[in-house]
């Protein structure tokens, strides 16, 4: 009975053993930033086996550990041999054993973690961001052509910020510049650099932004390539562009800034075009257009020559001339013909006049006709359905009288 209450309270939460170690597996081997992971920690154990070796990597700060192995066919291309007590950074993917409940680092690589951490660590932050999409050119924007506002977070004392200012103000005088000053090397440089990027964020006056500093060492760029000032630029709402003093290598910044330079003055002569240089592009465009409409008008004149040439060629004043002496002598033809045909309708309407006067029944009656009706109206044309005693109604050329038949005499 306890089994069908468990199962009638838990059935939709309980899985098995393997159920719940398949679902770590595919959590953890389908993991893209787990195919490839760079791991460091210290060598507490190890052991030579004839497939490879196995050994266990501990965090000396937080006491875990997580098992590895290198297989016999990679020993030989490790650049450092795992070995008790030392401190290696490996390279290798997750793998998880059923069986034991159990997962494990497959070992391709194993350096030591002195000098080249940075740099590796630099690496792996990278691959990060490069899986997070951070460094598609998808997602980055165009620059403003004509900034009227351009905030620069670099430090005030550096040379880079005057080469900013003199570049700026020679290109495209007018424009208003505004510094956001930050700390560009040491400890507090990166704190520093994120909260110069939020100051701009919140004045909200400037359409670009450019985030410079002269050259130096790499470990004096370092703060270049840290999570929260690369984070701090990808969140930026306005198109940001680097001027970070070094050739060698990309900075992560460099990577994720819509726009990149060498140098804090190359950045500024990509932030805006050279007036001088759109003053002589306008004058050539004016001179360009100014040349294309005199060839139109002259090509026009030149057409229009042609054309009044031909028309004069055609004699078009005498042919309009004959055109209307021949409408004037149709006008008066029409004219003529009108006139007869409607003489012609009057006569032909008097003879028909007459000649209904000559049928107009009551022009019979004057001279001395009459028309006999009998009651229901007909008109009697003989005696043949009168009978004696009938009356009849008789209509004369003045007035109407009525009678009764008397006899009838048949003709």
């Amino acid at each position: 009975m306890a089994s069908s209450l468990i199962n009638s309270l838990f059935s939709e939460a309980i899985l098995s053993v393997a159920g719940l170690t398949d679902y770590i597996q595919e959590l953890l081997e389908e993991d893209n930033q787990l195919h490839r992971v760079w791991v460091i920690g210290e060598v507490s154990s190890s052991n030579n086996h004839p497939k490879g070796m196995f050994f266990t990597l501990q965090d000396p700060d937080a006491k875990a550990t997580i098992q590895c192995v290198a297989w016999r066919s990679q020993l030989s291309k490790l650049v450092q041999v795992p070995a008790l007590g030392e401190q290696l950074i490996i390279l290798g993917s997750l793998r998880v054993y059923p069986q034991r409940g159990q997962y494990q680092l497959n070992v391709w690589q194993a350096l030591p973690a002195g000098e080249g951490l940075q740099a590796l660590r630099s690496r792996q932050l990278r691959q990060r961001f490069e899986a997070e999409g951070l460094f598609d050119p998808q997602r980055k924007r165009p620059l403003p052509i004509h900034p009227e506002t351009i905030a620069v977070v670099t430090s005030p004392q550096a040379a880079a910020w005057g080469d900013i200012k003199r570049t700026l103000k020679q290109r495209y005088p007018g424009l208003r510049v505004l510094l956001s000053p930050a700390q560009v090397q040491g400890e507090l440089a990166i704190a520093s650099i994120v909260n110069a990027i939020d100051r701009v964020e919140g004045d909200g006056r400037a359409k670009l932004l450019i985030l410079a500093r002269g050259g130096g060492a790499s470990e004096d760029l370092a703060c270049f390539n840290d999570e929260r000032v690369v984070r701090a630029i990808a969140q930026c709402s306005i198109p940001v562009i680097t001027g970070i003093g070094h050739q060698r290598d990309e900075s992560l910044a460099d990577l994720v800034a819509d726009h990149s330079a060498h140098t804090p003055t190359a950045a500024a002569e990509k932030a805006v075009p050279e007036l001088i240089t759109l003053y002589a592009e306008h004058q050539q465009r004016r001179t360009s257009l100014y040349q294309a409409v005199t060839q139109i008008t002259e090509a026009s004149r030149h057409k229009l020559h042609h054309l009044r040439t031909r028309l004069r060629h055609l004699g078009l004043d005498q042919q309009l001339h004959q055109e209307q002496n021949g409408n004037a002598f149709q006008h008066q033809r029409l004219l003529q013909v009108t006139s007869k045909r409607l003489s012609q309708g009057v006569q032909h309407c008097q003879l028909l006049k007459e000649k209904l006067n000559t049928l107009d029944p009551q022009k019979v009656l004057k001279r001395g006709y009459a028309l006999v009706r009998t009651p229901d109206g007909t008109i009697a044309s003989s005696t043949e359905n009168l009978t004696p005693g009938e009356e009849l109604q008789i209509q004369l050329g003045e007035g109407q009288v009525k009678v009764k038949i008397i006899e009838i005499v048949d003709s």
